[in-house]
């Protein structure tokens, strides 16, 4: 099965996550890391296991990497039933309420559309003392990537 990863990032963390995630799958997978300004919603497939990896930024935004493809995800409103992703996100608890929010956005986004989220949500704590490249490795070790036959109805 193929693992597709997207990363949206303000700063970079995101995209050095995403390439962390990308070098532990490999071994056992076919995975294709993207940026998600240069990923077309179109070109989501049901085939694929898909890993959004998002930051936060502001006051529990999207960051500006991910606008687009999720502005164009509202917009053209494509059934996603029958996708399955993770999400991994980045964020700092000294911004309380709005902590992490960037992937729990993106994640309530897929959903919505019929997108079937697995795994545990990774949320990485930029104030913490765990960097972020360890906690994705990590995180994606414990993912429960399904194998094509399972997505077969």
């Amino acid at each position: 099965m193929r693992v597709v990863v997207l990363f949206g990032s303000e700063m970079g963390a995101a995209e050095a996550a995403a390439e962390c995630v990308a070098d532990e799958l490999a071994a056992a997978h076919d995975v294709a890391v993207y940026d998600m300004t240069d990923f077309d919603v179109d070109d989501l497939d049901t085939s694929d296991f898909h890993i959004v990896i998002c930051s936060t930024y502001g006051d529990g935004e999207l960051p500006t990497g991910a606008e687009p493809f999720f502005d164009a995800l509202e917009a053209r409103k494509p059934d996603l039933t029958g996708l399955t992703f993770a999400v991994f996100g980045l964020g700092d608890s000294v911004y309380g309420d709005t902590f992490n929010r960037g992937g729990e956005i993106a994640a309530e986004l897929l959903a919505a559309r019929g997108a079937d989220q697995i795994g545990a949500h990774g949320r990485h704590d930029a104030s913490s003392e765990i960097r972020v490249k360890d906690m994705a490795r990590d995180w994606a070790r414990g993912l429960p990537i399904p194998s094509a036959a399972a997505l077969v109805p």
